[in-house]
């Protein structure tokens, strides 16, 4: 396996016992209400944590940052440690979706983490996710450095590129891209709304509504009447610039409860709504999800208190950095609340498409899909800064960087790569103990 790194991690329990306790505490710290509120979602969550390395890493951003906020940072100070971060970034978490202006765009994607932080720690944690994912690949360790170098040099590169130019709309979308990360684009091109509206819902007597499955439960009159009204409240948070103008467009047809989201939402609460769409013709309708916006794993390590003044919930938190980190959002994007809870509204794209790794086996495969993730995570920092609607980051993000890394970025890159491989052989040892705490049913739920 690859050599921990003592130095970079020093601050980390060492023992087995201690670091077992360590993850067990993280993690109940992090997820106890979620786990009581809906234990036989987290028991799903912590199996598909359970089946390798990487599910566990992507389960446990709560513990990377347990990890990562411990240790020092020779590469941030005032201005490059705290910038917007997307907060759980690693080889997942990229894909594509339709934006504003309807051109379909390859981007990172998953913003319930984003928050204000070290550029670094985004860097660190797709490295060493980068590193897990090349050694469940099989690749020897040089190509792993050889990869997570590409990426960090590209992300270096497109931090330049936005230093010489004004414009702050660069973009992954069909003409600039090629690979796997093109096909993706293409895949979703193909894609048609009707098919996402005939899988959800369906039409009797000329009006649709959704379909009755496991996945979804219908809601008692004063369940429903709350989360219209919470549908009411989100509407006011959509931007003037991009609230359709169609009077019929947001017109409420149906809402249900849903369950059944993915291993960083077990146990939050959410519902579907059906809305009227472009015109009342019915394959113009438009399903919208309202999801509970969780604590950002980030949050429980730094202090937040900046961050709560300004925001009025996580669900505001969330959609504010959302849109600050990727500029054309979807136009439906919203926040409201519900039950004194925050949540966030976007849409049921047909459009989104991830990134297929298991169909990426070779280095040099690789290597072309790893630029381009450079790219895209240097424009997610460098188009968050003041040219943004936000004024939490009131200066030039690539400025900063370049700032604090002048004459070091091969030490960066060399600091990263080395942090990534020695800590994602923590995690294949962390996943072992893990595994054994949740058999043994230590961790809050039972495994059976």
């Amino acid at each position: 396996m690859y050599p921990v790194n003592r130095g970079m991690l020093r601050g980390m329990a060492h023992s087995r016992d201690d670091r077992a306790r360590l993850i067990v505490d993280t993690l109940e710290d992090a997820f106890a209400p979620l786990m009581v509120a809906d234990p036989v979602a987290f028991r799903g969550k912590y199996r598909t944590m359970a089946s390798d390395p990487h599910a566990f890493f992507r389960g446990t951003a709560c513990l990377f940052y347990a990890d990562v906020t411990a240790t020092e940072d020779p590469f941030c100070d005032e201005r490059s440690g705290r910038i917007w971060i997307h907060g759980d970034l690693h080889v997942e978490n990229f894909g594509t979706y339709l934006n504003s202006d309807g051109r379909l765009v390859f981007d990172v994607n998953d913003f319930d983490e984003a928050y204000l932080g070290r550029f670094t720690w985004d860097l660190q944690r797709f490295a060493a996710s980068l590193a897990l994912v090349g050694w469940q690949k099989a690749l020897p360790e040089d190509d792993v450095r050889r990869l997570i170098g590409r990426y960090l040099r590209c992300y270096l590169a497109q931090v330049d590129a936005y230093r010489r130019s004004d414009d702050d709309d660069y973009a992954l979308h069909l003409d600039n891209t090629d690979g796997p990360i093109r096909d993706a684009l293409v895949s979703a091109r193909l894609r048609r709304r009707a098919d996402l509206l005939d899988g959800l819902t369906l039409v009797a007597g000329g009006t649709r509504a959704f379909r009755q499955d496991d996945s979804v439960r219908r809601l008692g009159k004063r369940e429903r009447a709350s989360v219209v009204a919470a549908f009411e409240r989100y509407l006011e948070s959509i931007p003037d610039e991009k609230r359709f103008d169609r009077a019929l467009f947001y017109d409420l047809r149906d809402v249900v409860g849903k369950s059944g989201f993915g291993i960083g939402s077990a146990g939050l609460p959410a519902y579907n709504l059906l809305v009227e769409g472009y015109s009342q013709a019915l394959d113009n309708d438009v399903v919208l999800s309202m999801k509970q916006a969780n604590v950002p794993a980030l949050s429980r390590f730094v202090d937040s208190a900046e961050m709560e003044r300004y925001f009025e919930h996580e669900g505001h938190r969330t959609v504010v950095s959302q849109r600050a980190l990727q500029v054309h959002t979807d136009p439906l994007l919203g926040y409201t609340d519900h039950d004194g809870v925050g949540y966030v509204v976007s849409e049921l794209s047909p459009y989104e498409v991830d990134l297929d790794w298991s169909v990426l086996t070779e280095p040099d495969q690789i290597l072309g899909v790893v630029d381009l993730l450079g790219c895209a995570t240097a424009k997610i920092h460098c188009a968050s800064d003041e040219d943004s609607e936000q004024d939490l980051v009131a200066f030039q993000v690539e400025e900063a960087i370049a700032e604090v890394l002048e004459g070091r970025r091969k030490e960066l890159v060399a600091w990263v790569t080395d942090f990534a491989l020695g800590y994602a052989d923590r995690v294949r040892e962390d996943h072992a103990l893990f595994v054994a705490a949740f058999r043994e049913g230590r961790i809050g739920v039972s495994a059976t």
